[in-house]
Formats: structure tokens, C-alpha cells, sequence
């Protein structure tokens, strides 16, 4: 339930987000690993860039291969439904022909900012597969190398990553970095409200100025904060 109130309060709420919504599905398939990380929001997150990338962007071949592959990431498994053009009998083929797809857009279109949403989604796959090195490494390369939208998500990937290996001051410095050059994709609520997550367990007195910070915005973020400072130790 919390992960799910996160991705709903903290997702920027545009049409492109209606329009990702059923991807969700696919996501849910490995909840478990998913939750472990902290990824979900992330997840859903690129899958929310692509599709307004796709949709703003020029019909170019670039354009069209990975709205093809956003596509397939959103098809339901089981038997077809109607009005979804594509279904898959299994996850196990679901996830072959997704990751197939979006290796494709990589490969084909190295360098590209289409390229690097793919390599993104590849990165959130292999985490969900607990191939945390990999996952790691694409991040990485997202972060370094695409532009400051992408490059922001993969940054708060790799921060949620640096939470669940214990390196915490490693996750603290690229959070604040992100508060401090918030973008379309990464505000700086949502930055705030990462640190301040980080921070909650070992200083909890700073997290909670966040928390009410965040509170008295009146944002959409406004009332996953007031949860949050409840759960904060009391003094």
C-alpha cells in the first residue's frame, strides 16, 4: 500500500500519466524485488518519460521504435483483452520481448536520448531480476551520459541503490545534489522528500523539518509527508 500511495502522490500527474498507467501491471509481476529497492516509483517513472518523450517528440524512427517497446512493456498477459493489440501467454515471454525490445532501441540508437530511456528501463529490469551490478552499471551510464531529465531519474536510482547497499553517505550526497538542481522529471520536492527518507532512521529531527516543509507546500506530495513525520520517532 505505501508504495503504491508513493507512486500515486509523488508522480507528476499529467495526461502522459493516464496514458502509462496500465504498465503498472507489468511492474507488479515482481513487486516483491521492486519494494525491496525502492525502485517502483522510478519504474513507473521512465515508463511515464518515455511515453511523453514519444508523444512530444517528432514521429522519427527513433521515436516510433520506442514507443513500440513502451508498447509491449504495457501489453497484459493472459488472454487477449480487448482493445490491447498485443498479450503474452506468460511473464516469462512478456519480459523476453520487452527487454528484447527496448536492448533494440539501445543497440540501434546508441548515444540517443531514446537510446538512453531504453538502457533506463533495462537498468530498472535487471534490478527487479536482483542483477544489482548490472542494474548498477546502467544507471550509471544513464546518469553520466543522457540529458538532465534522465540523467535526474537515474541519479535518484542510483541513490535508492547506495540506501539499500548501506552507502549512505553516497546516497546523501546525490540527493542533495538533485534538491539542488531539481528538473521536469526529478523535482525538488521529490528530492527533498528522498533525502529525507534517507535520513529519517539516523536523523530524524532533520527529516521531520523536510517532512513539514513539504507539508506546508500544499503540493501533491503534501500528504505522503504528513504520513512520513508520523511515522518518525517521537520526542
Amino acid at each position: 500500500m505505501a508504495s503504491n500511495l508513493t507512486r500515486k502522490e509523488l508522480l507528476k500527474q499529467d495526461k502522459f500519466t493516464v496514458e502509462a498507467e496500465h504498465t503498472v501491471d507489468f511492474l507488479s509481476a515482481h513487486r516483491k524485488e521492486a519494494i525491496r529497492y525502492g525502485v517502483i516509483l522510478l519504474a513507473v517513472a521512465v515508463i511515464v518519460a518515455g511515453v511523453y518523450y514519444y508523444r512530444s517528440s517528432q514521429q522519427s524512427v527513433r521515436a516510433q521504435a520506442l514507443g513500440e517497446a513502451i508498447t509491449l512493456a504495457g501489453a497484459p498477459v493472459g488472454a487477449p483483452q480487448p482493445g490491447a493489440p498485443t498479450s503474452f501467454p506468460t511473464t516469462t515471454a512478456k519480459e523476453t520481448a520487452v527487454s528484447k525490445a527496448f536492448a533494440k532501441v539501445q543497440s540501434d540508437y546508441s548515444g540517443s536520448e531514446e537510446a538512453f530511456v531504453a538502457e533506463y528501463y533495462l537498468a530498472a529490469q535487471a534490478l527487479d531480476a536482483g542483477k544489482v551490478d548490472d542494474a548498477r552499471k546502467k544507471y550509471q551510464d544513464v546518469a553520466d551520459h543522457a540529458n538532465a531529465n534522465y540523467g535526474s531519474l537515474a541519479k535518484l536510482a542510483l541513490a535508492q541503490l547506495d540506501i539499500a547497499e548501506n552507502r549512505q553517505a553516497e546516497a546523501e550526497t546525490v540527493l542533495k545534489d538533485l534538491m539542488q538542481h531539481p528538473t521536469d522529471l526529478v523535482s525538488k520536492t521529490q528530492a527533498t522528500f528522498a533525502y529525507a527518507k534517507a535520513i529519517a532512521p539516523t536523523k530524524p529531527d532533520e527529516a521531520r523539518k523536510l517532512y513539514m516543509q513539504i507539508a506546508t507546500e500544499k503540493s501533491d506530495a503534501s500528504q505522503i509527508a504528513v504520513a512520513a513525520m508520523n511515522d518518525l520517532p517521537q520526542k
